[in-house]
């Protein structure tokens, strides 16, 4: 698995498109793409979320936070991340794979939430009761969403990309409480939680290399 180390991440624009760009090209032969970082002030619209009338609404409200909004190509409903968030953008290139999406799903919420165990949070799978960009694969803990993650499926291969939200929730709530009032979705604040509400201490650095650890160990 090839590792895309980015110390800086480029503006939302540039890292929303990297990976489909990296799913459609790849890196030589590589079949598996790895790139983790930690990204400026995102909030990523789901397709469907574009096509909502309070749109346009809701995209004005998130720049006003210093958010800034890009649609991306996964599905779901918005998300909103920051420095404080750690983004892992998994590509796997292989033309004519059957679909195994739920697989995959579970696969990688198994793993992830192993990796917040090991730092030392009660990690469950599972969606929480009006959280943002609901999903049966969510990771909580103290009652919040900590974990989320979409993915893509084409002819080319699959993108999976997950956000651990590490430190820094209150800023996200800020973020996301108008927006989804503009989108028209039930959405609870309170749901949105951070690793470090769990954790005492925990860092982006070091919830980044827990990571990378556990993806090497795939290979």
């Amino acid at each position: 698995m090839i590792f895309i180390e980015v110390d800086q991440p480029g503006d939302p624009v540039h890292d929303m498109a990297l990976g489909p760009r990296l799913l459609r090209e790849g890196i030589g032969d590589a079949r598996d793409i790895l790139r983790i970082y930690s990204p400026q002030p995102t909030a990523a619209f789901s397709r469907r979320d574009s096509l909502r009338p309070g749109y346009q609404r809701a995209a004005d409200a998130v720049q006003l936070t210093g958010f800034r909004p890009v649609v991306r190509p996964q599905g779901g409903s918005l998300a909103a991340y920051h420095h404080g968030s750690v983004v892992v953008d998994h590509v796997h290139r292989a033309v004519g794979e059957p679909l195994q999406p739920v697989e995959r799903f579970q696969r990688y919420a198994a793993m992830h939430a192993a990796v917040l165990v090991a730092l030392g949070a009660d990690a469950r799978i599972g969606p929480v009761p009006g959280e943002y960009c609901p999903g049966d694969y969510s990771i909580n803990a103290g009652g919040a969403k900590i974990v989320g993650s979409a993915q893509r499926v084409t002819r080319d291969g699959w993108l999976f990309s997950t956000v651990i939200q590490v430190t820094g929730a209150a800023r996200l709530r800020e973020v996301l409480t108008p927006a989804y009032a503009e989108l028209g979705y039930d959405f609870e604040p309170a749901t949105v939680g951070a690793l470090e509400d769990v954790v005492a201490g925990v860092t982006v650095p070091t919830v980044a290399d827990a990571v990378r650890a556990a993806y090497r160990a795939l290979s």
